[in-house]
């Protein structure tokens, strides 16, 4: 299928872009200096593979509620990629010697810790909650299609919103890179996924 192709050569691209710089991205601002754990790049690298994290869970529930292969390939893209990604973050944190968690609110690194209440279970804006993500697990067929459309919809945009805040505030280059590449997919993958709830009679929540 047209769509399923789109998919899964847009995903192959940023899998390849992401393992051949996990890496190199060490020192990279051009001053030769290991960001801080207080930097905006640390605190990116922890709260978007903590996001990636839902998403990635999300995808593989919803692949086991419903048989429609283009909702399938369109959450094991998701999932991969943002494995992937998630695995390339918790990297970078590791060669700067930086811890992976942080007893800070997440998002205060973009001045935004006061919005990340933690509310069941939604760490960040744009996260599902711990009872969405129960009720996703309940349904099936089109209705967990159309609920999983609209969560990843909200997930991606709260993802655009950090990545874009990287791209702003973030000092190693390619972090910076990377974020303009995740808002670039996430971006379209949020069109895709208004036409798919279009041809399911539905739209997203916001």
């Amino acid at each position: 299928m047209r769509k399923a192709g789109w998919i899964a050569s847009a995903a192959a691209a940023v899998l390849v872009a992401a393992g051949g710089i996990t890496y190199a991205v060490a020192q990279d601002d051009g001053s030769g200096a290991t960001p801080t754990a207080d930097s905006a790049d640390a605190g990116f690298a922890r709260d978007m593979a903590v996001h990636h994290q839902q998403a990635v869970e999300m995808s593989f529930i919803v692949r086991d509620r419903t048989k429609n292969e283009d909702v399938r390939l369109l959450a094991y893209d998701i999932a991969q990629t943002q494995a992937n990604q998630r695995g390339m973050l918790l990297g970078w944190l590791d060669l700067w010697n930086l811890p992976k968690v942080s007893a800070d609110p997440p998002m205060i690194w973009m001045d935004m810790g006061g919005m990340a209440s933690g509310e069941d279970g939604a760490l960040m804006p744009g996260m599902a909650t711990d009872t969405e993500l129960a009720k996703l697990g309940k349904l099936s067929g089109k209705q967990a299609e159309i609920f999983y459309l609209q969560l990843m919809t909200d997930h991606h945009k709260g993802g655009i919103h950090m990545a874009e805040a990287c791209v702003k505030r973030c000092t190693v280059k390619v972090e910076k890179q990377i974020a303009q590449g995740m808002v670039n997919g996430q971006e379209s993958e949020i069109q895709l996924m208004a036409d798919m709830l279009k041809e399911r009679g539905a739209k997203a929540r916001s």
